[in-house]
């Protein structure tokens, strides 16, 4: 009798055992990542960034921009592993948008390893404290969620100039932070600066269309800085490393990006949309970035949800924010018409996309295509002081036209959005 117990319990115990889930693997390490990936084990990788991540002017950016020659690269590599690879850029944006994109766009996809871009876009040659606050921002999220990252800094061709080097002060301060959070570093600049030196090559074989985007063989040129920076990493055992101070301002460090849908009730002329299945460009497909958006437009829609011929009024968008940045994403169209933002009763003025003395945002920045709406409202702001944002349509009424605003995205403070009071 004794022995059938023993018997059933062995049993249970190997049935037990034999169908547990395995333990969550270490995270955290690049010498982790390297093992794993040796493994053959399932593993995600994001390239987080703008056009240079995505492969404009590449011949085929699937195949031959930097991702496609980083993915071939990891693949050889390691070719017992199961890569997923994510493309996480829009073209024409950097960090300052990138800090509300981090959730939605890379950490959802649960990545194993991280590159990030953004030194070209938020300026190479400037240390504007509001972008190296949002890049150290990015960063530090990472590495307090324990991912490895592999920053990487892109030239365009006119950086290609030895001299130039230790002018680049984001480049310099992003290699500081690099080196602050344990990460990677893969400097493409000082490589083919280096390349260019030793006479391996002219620049005109690496941009061959403007000087902003290279060309497959530039895009190899990136891969091969960002690699070198990653194998580094990996023979450096390093991790990430979270200090107990950011190196600059904190404002990023609280940031929410309040979805307009979300909102119980909307003004006249405004209603629940969703973005554009076609795009300018396929990094500037909106579909892939915005999941829904509000929409105000200057004509009634008819019975098949379409905009007729019928004319509606258009009443402000009003919200409270408690934030010291703001800023607006959402989608630009042919139809897009321009739009008046006011802060506290004052018009918001001096902002990139809108006419010389003017207070109007220009809407249709594409012309006859869709693309992204991105515009920075405020920086700067008394966060502890509630402050009134409008959005206001200013449309022409000889034809139809629209306003498709996804998200206000706020930091610094409590960073908070909610529907303004009618006292306010």
């Amino acid at each position: 009798m004794l022995g059938l117990r023993t018997g059933i319990f062995l049993l249970c115990y190997v049935m037990l055992h034999s169908t547990a889930q395995p333990a969550e693997p270490k995270r955290g390490s690049f010498a982790a990542f390297d093992a794993r990936a040796k493994a053959g084990e399932r593993l995600n990788v994001v390239f987080f960034g703008a056009s240079l991540t995505w492969g404009a002017n590449a011949s085929d950016p699937v195949e031959t921009s930097y991702r496609a020659v980083m993915r071939d690269r990891f693949e050889q590599h390691y070719p017992a592993a199961r890569f997923r690879f994510r493309d996480a850029a829009i073209g024409g944006t950097n960090s300052q948008l990138g800090v509300f994109r981090l959730e939605r766009d890379v950490l959802a996809h649960h990545p194993d390893l991280v590159f990030v871009d953004f030194t070209a876009n938020d300026g190479i040659y400037s240390d504007d404290p509001e972008t190296l606050a949002s890049y150290e921002s990015i960063l530090r999220r990472l590495a307090t969620t324990r991912i490895p990252v592999v920053q990487v800094a892109f030239p365009f061709q006119w950086d290609i100039e030895t001299a130039k080097l230790p002018t680049m002060k984001r480049r310099l301060a992003h290699r500081t932070l690099a080196e602050t959070y344990g990460n990677g570093w893969g400097d493409a600049v000082t490589h083919i600066c280096q390349a260019v030196d030793q006479g391996k090559f002219q620049l005109n074989d690496l941009w061959v269309t403007d000087g902003v985007h290279p060309h497959d063989p530039g895009y190899r040129e990136f891969a091969a800085a960002a690699w070198d920076g990653y194998q580094a990493a990996v023979k450096a055992k390093l991790e990430p490393t979270v200090p107990a101070r950011p190196l600059h301002a904190s404002t990023y460090l609280t940031q929410r990006r309040f979805r307009l849908s979300d909102l119980t009730a909307l003004p006249d002329g405004w209603s629940k949309g969703r973005p554009n299945l076609t795009s300018v460009n396929h990094d500037w497909l909106m579909s892939r970035w915005l999941d829904d958006l509000v929409v105000a437009r200057n004509r009634k829609l008819d019975a098949k949800g379409m905009p007729g011929q019928e004319l509606q009024s258009t009443q402000p968008l009003r919200l409270k924010v408690e934030a010291t940045a703001i800023l607006l994403f959402g989608e630009c169209t042919a139809d897009s018409g321009k739009f008046r933002v006011k802060l506290d009763g004052k018009p918001v003025t001096g902002k990139w996309g809108q006419d010389k003395d003017s207070d109007l945002y220009t809407g249709n920045l594409w012309k006859n295509g869709n693309g992204f709406l991105l515009y920075e409202v405020a920086r700067g702001l008394d966060p502890s002081i509630p402050h009134l944002l409008e959005i206001e349509p200013v449309f022409d009424r000889a034809t139809l036209q629209e306003c498709k605003i996804e998200s206000v995205c706020v930091a610094g403070g409590k960073a908070t959005v909610a529907p303004a009071t009618t006292s306010q």
